[in-house]
């Protein structure tokens, strides 16, 4: 399993954003090419996250037909980083030694994992490299 790149939860949630419209193209853009060019993943905690997300902190929560059809269309296909071991056990030497949250460092973890070069997120910092993937902001300037 190797993806070229890892979308963190607050992609997912910016692509509903309709009071951040940039933010919101951009973040569809990336879905889109990791569904359509297969070159992109998530794991089960990014679904886990944006469902939450959806369903209770939203102004509009997403109903849940909506819901099941997200899950069924964009989150199943892209999931490709299940829990495991070997995960949780990179989560938590990366939770000591890089100083991540705990839920960031299993992202990251998964990023790795899934054998991604780049991982997007907002939450992290914006070229920080780790065991030669590299995070990027995809809503920074450049």
């Amino acid at each position: 399993m190797s993806a070229e790149f890892f979308l963190d939860t607050n992609v997912l949630v910016y692509s509903f954003d309709q009071q951040a419209p940039g933010k919101a193209g951009k973040s569809r853009e990336l879905i889109e090419r990791a569904l359509v060019e297969g070159r992109g993943c998530i794991s089960w905690q990014v679904v886990h996250e944006f469902l939450n997300v959806a369903l209770r902190r939203w102004e509009r929560p997403m109903s849940m037909e909506s819901a099941r059809v997200y899950l069924q269309q964009t989150l199943v296909p892209l999931c490709r980083v299940l829990p495991n071991s070997r995960l949780w056990d990179e989560a938590l030497r990366l939770h000591q030694s890089a100083r991540f949250s705990w839920y960031d460092s299993l992202i990251v973890a998964a990023a790795l994992e899934s054998g991604a070069e780049v991982l997007y997120s907002e939450d992290l910092q914006d070229g920080y490299r780790v065991a030669g993937m590299t995070i990027r902001n995809p809503y920074a300037v450049t």
